[in-house]
This record gives C-alpha cells, structure tokens and sequence, in this order.
C-alpha cells in the first residue's frame, strides 16, 4: 500500500484511512455529511496525490495525443485544459482524463490512480510517432481546493488573481510560499474553486497554509457524494472498457473532425444510436441506491444497473446514475430500483442533480 506525502498527516488528524486504488487515503475526518456541506457552502481541500501524470512532449506530442483520446487536443492553448478519454479497440474506454498544454509541444495528462499502469502501457503502446513520454506520478502532490469560498480565502497565498482563472484554465506561478505549481480551475465537485500540482517535498507547506487560510480537510466519501450531485462519471463505476462514450453521455468529448483509436465504430454508432444510456435517477420515495443494484420495469423485469448511487446530503433523497435501453431513457420516465426485497419506483432526470 502506497502513501502519499501527506499520509502522515491525514492521520495525524483523526482521519480515517482506508486503501483506495493502490494508496492509504483518508476517507473522512468529521463525516460525510459535514464535509459534503463544507465544500457546498464554504471551503474544503482534499488530497489526491494518487492521481497520475504523465508528461507527454516533443514535435509529435499533439499526434500521440490526436491518436489516442476522443477529443481534440489541437484545440488547446498555452493555459487552457480539456477533459477526455481514451478509446479502447473494442468500443469502450480505457480511462478518462484531462490535459493541460503547458507550452508548445508540451503537454501534462492526469490519469485515474487506479489506471496509471494501464494508461501508460496502452498510451506508450500507440506511441510509434516519437513523441517522448515521462511518468511523474511518483513525484507530484495534486490538492483539490473546493468550494464557493475558496477563491476568497486563498487569494492571499498568490499573487495570481485567482478570480481570473477561467473554469479550465490554469496559470503556473506561486502559491502558499512555493514557485512554478500548476492553479487550476478544473475541479470534480460542482462548487468552484480550484486544483494545485506541486512536487512531494512542497505539499505539505502547502497543505499547512491551505487548512490555516480556512479550508477544510475533506475525505473521498464526500468527494464521491460530491461529484455524483453534478452527475460526473467516476472510471470503474459509470464508464470502464466496456461502455462507449457514446452511451455514456460522453459524446461531446468525442470528436469525429479527426482519426482516433476506434473512430470510425464510435462515430457509426453516434449515427445508429447506441443501444443503452448512462441515465440520471431520483428515488421518489426513501431508499438508498447502490453500485450494481438492479433497474427494474413496472412488472419487475431487469432492464439495467445501478453504476452509482447514495444518499445525496444536499437533496436529502437518494439519486443515482446507471444504464438502461434507449426506449427507456428519456427525462420523466417511471423506473424502479430493486433495494433488497422491494422494487422502489424512481423518475429519470437531467443531471446535475444539485443546481447552485
């Protein structure tokens, strides 16, 4: 098991620690609920130095990136980032990801820390244009700091405008006494705010001026609550090697104005229509949806599953998101989520399911 530079001090805070793709990370300090409300409302930092990043550089860069993700990289600029995926052979996805352009010819990719070996196998293996690939996942700390706040009580520790940074930009500068990190505004929560790269040995004085500014250690339960509001995907739940971007709600991420890997079956099946939809769900009475429960029809028939589900803290019902047959998936429909013994009846919406 993995730690990352902060493990330490997770636990030094009464966190509780749990092993989450490879790594010991706190789950949660003070509760779900409590963190969950503190990011909606005011301010939290989270610690996701798990995730991983791969430097991709050099005159073929943007081929190898045209190559294997769905979207168009070679609309970045200097600043700018794009989330994206990265198509399998057989019609599903790899991973998701973003990627930043931090100059010419060279660009970072934040990968899922549950996939770094896999992505990097899979994006080294496409790599027969020359572009040079570095693995840095070893090396580098990523904070998440989220919230409606968090601009105000950390525009003291930059001398950036943090207001400035438009939602998918980034500027390298300083921040909490450090140099040359990454401030982004790309973010998982819904809330606004921002995300910080900085090398292993920085973090901790980062975290230390972060938590003193007024942010709120927060743990990945109420990280997961918090991107399933917006209706996010999470990789190995919503999207995996085996479901399509297309069914997966993930078609404005794939752009056929180019050639990819697996292209032309994804764009024949934007054509056709695909089968089955990554659908949004709201219980319409009590009841918790769970990962892998089953979709139901009125007679009690199977027609899907449940790929994510909980109790949402700022709604107060349970919300969940999974797979059902196209004829079934439009806004309004009546489903019914199997919970143990009884068929619970739930009504298909639009996410986000939390509107600020």
């Amino acid at each position: 098991m993995k730690n990352t530079a902060l493990s330490s001090t997770h636990e030094a805070l009464g966190a509780k620690m749990v092993p989450f793709a490879g790594y010991n990370m706190p789950v949660q300090y003070d509760g779900v609920n409590i963190e969950h409300e503190a990011v909606r409302k005011d301010c939290g930092v989270f610690d996701v130095s798990h995730m991983g990043e791969f430097l991709v550089e050099g005159e073929h860069a943007l081929d190898l990136l045209q190559k294997v993700c769905s979207n168009d990289a070679s609309k970045l600029t200097v600043g700018k980032a794009q989330y994206t995926c990265l198509p399998n052979d057989d019609g599903g996805v790899v991973d998701d990801l973003i990627i930043y352009k931090l100059k010419e010819d060279q660009y970072l990719l934040v990968v899922n820390a549950s996939n770094i070996e896999k992505d990097w196998n899979w994006i080294s293996s496409k790599n027969d244009v020359g572009a040079t690939m570095r693995d840095l996942s070893e090396d580098y700390s990523l904070l998440a700091i989220q919230g409606p706040n968090a601009v105000e009580k950390m525009q003291a520790l930059s001398s950036h405008d943090l207001a400035a940074i438009k939602f998918y930009n980034f500027e390298v500068g300083d921040f909490a006494g450090i140099e040359n990190v990454i401030i982004s505004a790309t973010g998982y929560t819904g809330s606004g705010g921002f995300e910080i790269y900085c090398k292993n040995d920085e973090v901790k004085q980062i975290w230390d001026k972060v938590t003193a500014a007024g942010a709120k250690p927060i743990g990945l339960a109420a990280r997961d609550t918090l991107r399933l509001e917006m209706g996010y995907c999470l990789y190995g739940n919503d999207i995996s090697d085996t479901t399509s971007p297309i069914e997966a709600g993930l078609g404005w991420i794939t752009k056929f104005t180019k050639e990819f890997t697996n292209s032309e079956a994804l764009k024949a099946e934007k054509e056709r229509g695909p089968k089955r939809k990554l659908i949004a769900f709201e219980l319409d009475e009590r009841g918790i949806p769970r990962h892998d429960y089953e979709i139901v029809d009125a007679e009690g028939n199977a027609i899907g599953i449940v790929t994510s589900g909980t109790m949402s803290p700022s709604l107060g019902k349970g919300i969940g998101l999974g797979y059902v047959p196209t004829e079934v998936s439009a806004v309004g429909t009546k489903i019914f989520i199997q919970i143990r013994k009884k068929a619970i009846p739930a009504t298909i919406v639009k996410p986000p399911f939390y509107k600020a």
